[in-house]
């Protein structure tokens, strides 16, 4: 044998022992840990790439839902929705391209070492690399595991905060209405629904939120497709938002949800007066919530243009007749400050239909806001009594005439039935928990014969045929007051019956209401309207941002204590190996 092949052999031969013993082993675990590091280091910052900026676009884009599948335009919780797909999208964009980064270093190295004769040579170094890039398997998917740990940690760290808020947040607001008694009706004509959930307005884009409640598609605050945050609670601000009827679409009052609903009738016949009586009523309340220190405003500018109209018109002696039978509700905002006995919010919901309204069943039917109120304010005319008519002179009709009054051919006690078995189609059989009966024209009643104890009610009611209302409210309500009304005004004695009817807490002094009407009520807006807060378009929501991050932070936290404890364990498994 030459003795150049004896060489080379020998040769070849101390590179495999030694290739073996120290280059395998050391070129296997550089090899490990640079591919470990370069794998992980890839995946994290592909990883910020994708989640950490805040633009809206690239590869793990975030939508919101669309109005056309039925949900609100709103960003769904990150928990929820994109927590899920950013699970998939991020390995599904790294996966690949790592392992086509990692076959072409593998390529690389193998031309390098093993493209020529000095491939006999290096074989061991090969092999170390190629062991060392299969053995890397190994930290990578104890990474890998260590990432999922971080989604699953992630999810229920946030689901069990989500999930506190919500039950807190739903838990406090039913208990909240439920102690306050708190009514949310519909006030519009064909309509009068009663309402579970308003729908919201978005103050910047005006798009509808019908579900804006701690849901999943936030717990505290719901973020509109424009970017808007919402607040989903009462007690967080959402009175604040213009509100609308679900079933009919129409605007609500302000502070819906967060003061009392009262819907307050007034039932009686055609000429009964409710209007005129109304106007009193409203000036009177005016006058006792200031005195007690509180507010009171109309909602709706149209409410406000008709009670100036209407004021007007009383003070030249003629208001004009209702014509609807089917009236949207006069809606006064009243707010008393927290000193009183109990406070006071209360939007009050005042009824004043035509009285052709009641001369029919169908047509008492159709008000179907007779079914959600607790009390209720029934107009007497005692001129349309047919015993009074009856009793009353040559001179004392010649009187009556001179002074407007219809001798109307409607019995207050039909009227009365129509509405009684109208309400005992409810649940609760029509009882009524307060009930005010007004007595109208009483300046001009106590000027006849028959009306000369018009004043001791209800006994006067024995002798003119209402004997049978007054035992059947006795039954029927829990609380019955009578008042009789007439011209000038007992301001004290209506607002007195008033705040009695719709339970307000005032603590004045109501015989000082002497001066009522001079200061009309005005528009008014209680509520503070929400001031938006807004991310420009084609961002990111703030929430889906920081759950981002902390996804990354307690991925790579995760990871980094995952790979220190798989590193001790490979090293007490190996030393026992080591030469000492």
């Amino acid at each position: 044998m030459p003795l150049v092949v004896v060489v080379l052999v020998v040769f070849w031969g101390a590179c495999m022992f030694f290739g073996f013993l120290y280059g395998f082993p050391v070129v296997g675990v550089v090899t490990v840990v640079a591919t470990t590091l370069a794998g992980v280091g890839y995946y994290f910052a592909r990883s910020a790439l994708m989640l950490g900026p805040g633009r809206d676009e690239g590869e793990s884009g975030v939508a919101p839902a669309e109005s056309a599948t039925g949900r609100d335009p709103v960003y769904r919780h990150y928990l929820f929705r994109q927590l899920a797909l950013d699970a998939w999208r991020v390995p599904r964009a790294v996966l690949p391209e790592a392992g086509r980064a990692g076959w072409r270093a593998i390529v690389r190295v193998t031309r390098w070492l093993e493209g020529g004769v000095q491939g006999f040579f290096l074989l061991p170094i090969w092999l170390g690399v190629v062991a060392g890039v299969v053995v890397a398997a190994v930290p990578l998917g104890v990474a890998a595991v260590a990432v999922g740990a971080a989604h699953l940690v992630v999810f229920a760290v946030g689901g069990a905060a989500w999930l506190v808020a919500v039950v807190l947040l739903r838990g406090t607001e039913s208990v909240v209405m439920l102690v306050r008694r708190i009514l949310q009706t519909c006030p519009h004509p064909r309509c009068y629904a009663g309402i579970a959930l308003p729908e919201y307005a978005c103050p910047t884009c005006g798009e509808r939120h019908r579900s804006l409640r701690p849901n999943l598609d936030g717990a505290l605050r719901h973020v509109c497709r424009c970017g808007t945050r919402l607040p989903t609670a009462i007690v967080l601000g959402r009175f604040r938002l213009r509100a609308y009827c679900p079933q009919c679409h129409r605007a609500l009052p302000h502070r819906i949800g967060r003061a009392r609903i009262e819907p307050l009738p007034f039932v009686g016949g055609p000429d009964a007066g409710k209007t005129t009586f109304m106007i009193l009523a409203i000036n009177a309340l005016h006058a006792a919530v200031k005195a007690a220190g509180g507010r009171a405003g109309f909602v709706v500018e149209g409410d406000q243009q008709a009670f100036t109209r209407l004021g007007e018109e009383l003070r030249l002696g003629r208001v004009s007749k209702t014509t609807s039978a089917a009236p949207s509700a006069t809606m006064v905002d009243i707010t008393l400050p927290r000193t009183t006995a109990q406070g006071g919010d209360r939007i009050l919901y005042l009824f004043d239909p035509s009285g052709e309204g009641f001369t029919g069943a169908t047509k008492v039917e159709a008000m179907s806001y007779l079914a959600h109120g607790e009390a209720m304010l029934i107009v007497v005319d005692p001129f349309a009594l047919p015993l009074v008519q009856h009793g009353l002179t040559a001179d004392e009709r010649r009187v009556l005439e001179k002074a407007g009054v219809v001798l109307s051919p409607e019995d207050p006690s039909d009227t009365f039935q129509r509405v009684r078995n109208e309400l005992a189609a409810r649940a609760d059989g029509g009882r009524q928990k307060r009930v005010a009966v007004v007595v109208s024209k009483a300046d001009l009643l106590r000027k006849t014969a028959i009306g000369q104890d018009a004043d001791r009610l209800p006994e006067w009611f024995d002798g003119v045929g209402l004997g049978n209302m007054v035992r059947d409210l006795a039954r029927s309500a829990a609380e019955v007051r009578y008042l009789a009304s007439g011209f000038p005004p007992d301001f004290p004695g209506i607002a007195t019956m008033l705040a009695w009817l719709t339970r307000l807490p005032l603590n004045g002094d109501a015989s000082a209401l002497t001066a009522v009407g001079a200061d009309e009520l005005a528009l008014t807006d209680l509520r503070g309207p929400w001031t938006p807060s807004t991310r420009r378009t084609g961002l990111v929501p703030l929430s889906h941002l920081l759950f981002r991050w902390s996804l990354l932070a307690t991925s790579a936290a995760l990871t980094v204590a995952a790979l220190a404890a798989l590193t001790a364990w490979a090293v007490t498994l190996v030393r026992p190996l080591l030469p000492i």
